[in-house]
């Protein structure tokens, strides 16, 4: 692989050549508050808990996020997920009729107060659930879907393996307690972020503070609504096994973080070691976007193609998250694959970027191609080949 040493300047689209013996210097300031970093993060009353950046996926902190836990009615994000991908595709509509099963009607536990016999729209049930953490509208949607709760877990273990979520297995969509039925704040997150970037119109609806079905008034359960403007999602959960859970979301300028909290003692709990969680982020990290996806970061010479150069660039966007103050002491690097012989294609890896903050790599994306190159004809590459001997 050949390394090839960049800089990030004021304009972090653009990675410009830099001689590796060249240094830039930083006023005394700068320096000082680069050396500093971000203080420990603060203790958090929970079995366990998670904060991360929404955009670049960075964790800012965490305490037993890989330990297996009851994720309560957490659960009811992952089945608000698959439900929302059911409506993208057109399988359901937000206007289907619901008939409200027995199952559904008998649920205990939260309850959104739905009939027995009677329809209600796919666009209640969803509100009822989200808001207001309904069993019996979250059993109806479930059973409109799949015919069945059995049947709809399936489908909700399928995506929790799509999303990469390795550690969760769900065997209901409310998050009653079943020894079968568990995740962790790892999972949660990634789950999060998957909520808020697939179904961002409806992502809204977590901010909602109340909701009115069958002239009951019920309020959603997440305090921090109330508490913190930026705050604007997303769901709380209690058992006794469980404890009391919280996933929230806040964004402040273009910074959006996801905190989980998993097994806090009381309401007030899981809200309180939230906000110090978000708080703590927004404090003392910022999160930059680097480059976008399809800007050519570099052109290179190709061998035995049509074209004699390929744009490499990323095919995704480049998010880092740093404390504060420490931008300026970033660098990037490219390892190109030496020698690209055609055909190229498009998305193909022939590289790999990275960036360094203090000797330590913050993010890596493979560097891939732009666009395609046909392999040239035979007497192009048979000149081609002759100058390859001389390389």
């Amino acid at each position: 692989m050949t390394h090839l040493s960049k800089r990030l300047f004021s304009k972090p689209a653009q990675i410009t050549c830099f001689i590796i013996s060249c240094l830039i210097t930083t006023t005394a300031s700068t320096a000082y508050a680069a050396n500093i970093g971000a203080p420990p993060a603060p203790d958090i009353a929970a079995r366990g808990y998670l904060l991360m950046d929404y955009s670049s996926g960075h964790v800012i902190a965490s305490k037993k996020a890989d330990e297996r836990l009851e994720p309560a009615s957490l659960t009811k994000m992952m089945t608000s997920y698959v439900i929302l991908n059911e409506l993208d595709s057109g399988k359901i509509s937000l206007k289907d009729e619901v008939l409200i099963s027995e199952k559904a009607w008998r649920m205990p536990g939260s309850r959104t107060f739905v009939e027995v016999g009677k329809r209600v729209p796919v666009e209640t049930l969803l509100k009822g659930m989200i808001i207001q953490s309904g069993n019996d509208a979250t059993v109806a949607l479930a059973e409109h879907v799949a015919g069945s709760e059995e049947v709809f877990a399936n489908l909700m273990n399928q995506t929790a393996t799509a999303l990469g979520m390795g550690a969760s297995h769900f065997v209901n969509s409310t998050g009653l307690p079943h020894k079968d039925h568990y995740s962790n704040a790892r999972d949660m997150a990634t789950l999060a972020q998957a909520l808020i970037r697939d179904f961002p119109k409806h992502y809204s609806w977590y901010s909602i503070k109340e909701f009115s079905y069958n002239g009951i008034k019920q309020y959603n359960r997440n305090k921090l609504l109330w508490q913190d403007d930026k705050v604007d999602g997303i769901k709380t959960g209690h058992t006794e096994a469980a404890g009391y859970c919280l996933v929230s979301s806040a964004k402040q300028d273009e910074m959006r973080l996801i905190s989980v909290v998993l097994g806090a003692k009381s309401e007030n709990g899981r809200a309180r070691e939230s906000q110090k969680l978000l708080s703590y982020g927004f404090r003392f990290y910022e999160t930059h976007r680097l480059y976008a996806p399809n800007e050519t970061l570099t052109d290179v010479r190709v061998w035995k193609g049509e074209s004699e150069s390929i744009a490499l660039g990323l095919n995704k966007e480049m998010y880092i998250t740093i404390p504060r103050g420490q931008y300026d002491s970033l660098d990037a690097s490219m390892k190109v694959t030496p020698k690209i012989t055609a055909p190229v294609n498009k998305g193909k890896q022939y590289g790999m970027v990275e960036v360094m903050l203090n000797g330590e790599a913050v993010a890596t994306q493979p560097l891939v191609a732009l666009q395609d190159v046909a392999e040239a004809g035979f007497f192009d590459s048979l000149v081609d080949e002759a100058l390859l001997l001389f390389e």
